[in-house]
Parts: structure tokens; sequence; C-alpha cells
């Protein structure tokens, strides 16, 4: 079983924005496990917006939730575009 430290690794890689587990409310611990890492079979469209990524992780991880940040660490708004977060960051 892959640690969150992991998948998060793995949803930055596939998705390009920075992605936390959040489990009743508080940040799940690195190291704690899931089931089974990230299985998108492709990211998430540039014109998508944050809620729509948040909900494509909560179909694979029932019982998470996630906050997406942006390239300076920020928090991210439901509302906010994909493409806006990953221009965001320096790559």
């Amino acid at each position: 079983m892959p640690r969150i430290e992991f998948v998060e690794k793995t949803i930055y890689k596939k998705e390009g924005v920075d992605v936390k587990f959040y489990y009743n409310g508080k940040d799940v611990r690195g190291d704690a496990s899931v089931p089974a890492n990230y299985q998108a079979d492709r990211a998430t469209k540039n014109n998508a917006n944050i809620s729509q990524l948040k909900d494509k992780l909560k179909k694979q991880f029932a019982g998470y939730d996630f906050e997406v940040y942006d390239g300076k660490g920020k928090k991210v708004r439901g509302n906010v575009l994909l493409s806006t977060v990953r221009d965001s960051y320096d790559d």
C-alpha cells in the first residue's frame, strides 16, 4: 500500500499541482497509507476548475478531502481554473 506522501507526488506529476490529503478536517500524515496509488489515465483538462479536480480525487480516495495549493503554497479556491494554478508553478 503506497504512502500518502508518494501518492501526493504522483498526483503532482500527473496533474501539475500540489495536493494535500485531509481526513475529518485534519492534514493526513505523509507516512499513512492508502490502498492504491493515483490511477488517472490522463491529467485533468486545463479548463476544469479546482472543484472538479477534487471531485475526481474523491472518487478514487473515498472518505478523504483535499486541498490544492498554487506555486506559492497558498490554498486555491474551488472556482479557480486548473490552468491558472498550473501556470503559478515555476517548472
